[in-house]
């Protein structure tokens, strides 16, 4: 899921389609922090936090935004191959 570097490009969009919230300025930072969750479940630690806190401690409360983050596919790779 997490297979972009730091540099590559990201698309993500810019604001919710449903409600118009921005929400592009999240997306890295739910990464982030959903990878270390994944790495917590992994090594069979407890995570420090849930999927569910991280959005909502990143302020989105409505689900067409959580739905924007959480299903979100990069498709830039397969789209444009060559630089």
């Amino acid at each position: 899921m997490l297979d972009y570097n730091i540099g590559d490009i990201v698309i993500i969009p810019v604001r919710c389609f449903t409600c118009g919230k921005i929400i592009g300025d999240v997306y890295e930072e739910y990464t982030k922090r959903y990878a270390e969750y994944q790495k917590a479940i992994k090594a069979g630690e407890k995570p420090k936090e849930t999927p569910k806190e991280i959005l909502d401690s990143l302020g989105l409360d409505r689900y067409c935004c959580r739905r924007m983050i959480l299903t979100h596919v990069e498709l830039i790779g397969e789209s444009a191959p060559y630089e």
